[in-house]
């Protein structure tokens, strides 16, 4: 039977972990078929917690792996932060498109250049006023 397990690593009270499709025979840290992912349980600030390679971990469970409880648990704490993160994607997606459609708004060279032009000030309103301030 394959067993989806934790493998571990790491220094002496430093564990990291490594996400593992193996024999439910083998030893825990030995022979494995493939690595899909790890799990460091001491990551502080930037360091990435957990990642799972998702496409190969839903392969080996379509072909009748177990994962084991601890494993079952990181599966669905990835699934709860995986829609997070698509909800956070869609937020920034959404900000960057507002001012792109503002953008849109503003009219076209074309649309300006079609326009009726503004009548112009007849010219010889302005010699009046000027006319007028030479006569006082």
């Amino acid at each position: 039977m394959v067993v989806i397990r934790l493998a571990r690593g790491g220094a002496k009270k430093r564990p990291f972990y490594s996400i593992v499709i193996a024999d439910r025979r083998s030893p825990r840290d030995g022979r494995h078929l493939e690595v899909v992912g790890f799990f460091n349980p001491g990551a502080r600030g930037e360091e990435v917690r957990l990642h799972l390679e998702m496409e190969r971990v839903q392969y080996w469970l379509g072909t009748g792996a177990q994962a084991s409880d601890r494993v079952k648990s990181l599966l669905k704490e990835n699934r709860q932060s995986a829609t997070a993160n698509v909800e956070i994607v869609e937020i920034v997606e959404k900000a960057e498109k507002a001012p792109a459609k503002k953008a849109s708004k503003a009219p076209k060279a074309e649309a300006v250049a079609k326009a009726p032009k503004a009548p112009k000030a007849p010219k010889a309103d302005v010699a009046k006023e000027g006319d007028a301030a030479e006569a006082e």
